[in-house]
């Protein structure tokens, strides 16, 4: 299957690194931003051919699939552009930065008959998978959520410690993670979801700090607290509060309430999720099937995120 990958930054890495772990898969072209990192990247990894230009990488004979790990800002026209040209797309999260935009690329992605996947990473750790399975099997039921997404980006830097150019968002970016995985993992909608948010930074103009609750309703609860001005440890950590167990994940990892770690051999066939999410996306394309995290089974966390946008300007 040949592929384009867009975006040659951090996730555009971690995509290319877990795609060459993936059997017949080639990526033709790398459509990036700056044009030095672009090459070097297309260099690092043997793809042969790269550009600045979206449109240069679809026309390439052969290329049936993109995954786009550009800028939040660009992926609501890019996913469409590549729709259009008839390719499968697989979007990092968020798919949108609106709700609007979101409902229209689920139209665009029906009328075309392609596949179009959102990048929740989440879904597919293979410490969330472990969860998600036990709460299939009737073994838990999630009684609390208590989750704290925190970085240190008073300055526009991305995961790997170098300059961007666009600005990151708690609420449509990182809230996006946690919103989905929650009503994921209890298979609910949330009827309630409410938002606060701290002082705007002067010069990146977004909120550096927020807070959200969320109930589905079954009963669960969600508490998410967001932070760009946390000075470490950086990343997402989750604590799981069941009736029958309390479990805490770190990414790709997990262990139980007391911190004894929990063994995930054999949850997936590997223990990076990025991979595992791109697995599935290959997987659908060519099992001609809607795979996890559509667009459409992620618009409920559009929405919730929508509701909690509206909540702050209330």
């Amino acid at each position: 299957m040949k592929i384009v990958v867009g975006g040659q930054g951090a996730f555009g890495v971690k995509h290319l690194e877990g795609i060459a772990r993936i059997p017949g898969i080639e990526v033709v072209s790398l459509a990036g931003g700056r044009p030095e990192s672009t090459k070097a990247v297309a260099e690092k990894f043997g793809i042969p051919h790269w550009t600045g230009d979206l449109a240069e990488s679809l026309a390439l004979p052969g290329v049936e699939a993109v995954i786009l790990a550009t800028p939040t800002q660009m992926h609501a026209a890019q996913a469409e552009q590549v729709m259009r040209a008839g390719k499968h797309v697989e979007v990092e999260i968020p798919v949108a930065d609106s709700l609007a935009d979101a409902e229209r690329l689920l139209k665009i992605q029906k009328e075309m008959g392609v596949i179009g996947m959102a990048g929740h990473t989440r879904r597919f750790n293979p410490s969330h998978q472990y969860i998600h399975n036990k709460i299939k099997a009737g073994e838990l039921k999630i009684l609390q959520m208590d989750v704290q997404t925190y970085f240190f980006r008073r300055t526009n830097m991305n995961a790997a410690g170098q300059a961007r150019s666009w600005t990151d968002h708690l609420l449509w970016h990182h809230a996006c993670h946690t919103v989905d995985l929650f009503q994921y993992q209890t298979g609910e909608k949330a009827t309630i979801a409410r938002a606060i948010e701290g002082p705007h930074d002067p010069n990146l103009k977004i909120a550096m700090d927020m807070g959200i609750q969320m109930k589905v309703p079954s009963g669960a609860i969600l508490t998410l607290s967001l932070s760009f001005n946390n000075d470490g440890p950086f990343g997402t950590f989750f604590r799981y509060i069941c009736d029958n167990g309390t479990y805490l994940a770190y990414y790709d990892d997990l262990s139980d309430g007391k911190g004894n770690k929990i063994d995930l051999t054999g949850v997936a066939v590997s223990m990076d999720g990025i991979e595992l999410q791109d697995r599935e996306f290959f997987a659908a394309i060519k099992e001609k099937r809607e795979p996890n995290s559509s667009f459409a089974q992620v618009l409920p966390a559009m929405q919730s995120l929508d509701q909690l946008e509206r909540s702050l300007k209330g």
